[in-house]
């Protein structure tokens, strides 16, 4: 049994529970992997399924399927963009170059898809499986139907992930097992980033936004590069001149797409939060946030901000 979770590190309390029902064959119809982004929920329901598959064993053939998705008796749902009549995952939406203002969504027609996928006799398994990437992402229609799938869940076995378990349903977290995931101490987070090659030295800017999570500090290491180098080097400090604000506003919606910007945000916070403990400029960098999600004109709205930040850091 604890060759199952083996790589699965920092996460104790979880790993006890999920081996418990395991061993004693006492499935709940629905979990709730709730915690941080990239600490391990990922990885902890795909050793789980395999342990629900190899009656609580190791299993490398299965393991392999899993993460390949695609085994016949797991449906792995994730938020999605409206493109054109289709629905595109996060990776779909980058590989066409989708403009990407919003974060994705779970929507209505994949949980439908859920409550059909569930009601169907398994192909292999004893059971079918589904897995909800970024549960807190569903639409209130969305949620509604995900409601009436967990009150008759049949023979079925669910899990959602979730790093904002208090964004759902009341009802719906009543309806499934919590299993908490913790942010990782240090020594776990270096021996995690050892293990997949990715250790290094970083900005405390991105250590910061991490906040203990191994896989919130890769992407981030990611987001960051993809900046254009000079953007970059003007976002270290902040204008202190109108018309340089203005032509930084410019550049950086020319620049980034909504995501990146919502992204950005939460790097400047980070940079003014390290050099000025201002929480002024920091509440000024969330409205900038909720702005931009109301679709305020993206340009517009990073003048405004940025000629405030001026004035907010000349007054501290």
């Amino acid at each position: 049994m604890n060759g199952l979770f083996a790589d699965l590190v920092g996460q104790s309390l979880a790993v006890d529970l999920l081996q418990a029902a395991l061993q004693h064959h006492r499935l709940a119809p629905a979990y709730l992997f709730a915690g941080p982004d990239g600490v391990g929920r990922r990885l902890a329901a795909l050793r789980f399924l395999e342990g629900v598959i190899a009656g609580g064993a190791a299993s490398p053939r299965q393991r392999r399927r899993l993460e390949a998705l695609n085994h016949p008796d797991l449906l792995w749902v994730e938020p999605t963009y409206q493109h054109q009549g289709r629905l595109l995952s996060r990776r779909e939406a980058e590989e066409v170059g989708l403009s990407r203002r919003t974060p994705p969504q779970l929507r209505l027609e994949q949980i439908r898809g859920v409550g059909r996928f569930l009601a169907r006799q398994p192909v292999e398994a004893e059971r079918g499986m589904v897995v909800i990437e970024t549960a807190e992402a569903m639409a209130e229609s969305a949620a509604n139907a995900l409601l009436k799938t967990l009150e008759e869940p049949g023979h079925g076995l669910l899990v959602l992930l979730s790093a904002a378990p208090e964004r759902l349903l009341s009802t719906i977290r009543s309806r499934c097992q919590l299993i908490r995931f913790l942010r990782l101490d240090p020594d776990a987070l270096d021996q995690v980033l050892l293990r997949c090659g990715a250790s290094g030295m970083d900005p405390p800017e991105l250590i910061g936004m991490a906040a203990g999570s191994p896989g919130a500090l890769i992407e981030h290491r990611q987001r960051w590069s993809l900046l254009p180098e000079s953007l970059a080097n003007r976002l270290r400090t902040l204008p202190i001149e109108p018309m340089d604000a203005l032509s930084l506003a410019r550049d950086l919606c020319e620049s980034l797409d909504g995501e990146q910007q919502l992204w950005l945000i939460d790097w400047l916070q980070q940079r003014i939060w390290r050099a000025a403990h201002s929480e002024h400029a920091v509440r000024r960098l969330e409205s900038l946030r909720r702005h931009l999600l109301s679709f305020v004109q993206p340009r517009l709205a990073w003048e405004v901000a940025l000629l405030d930040l001026m004035t907010i850091t000349a007054a501290g």
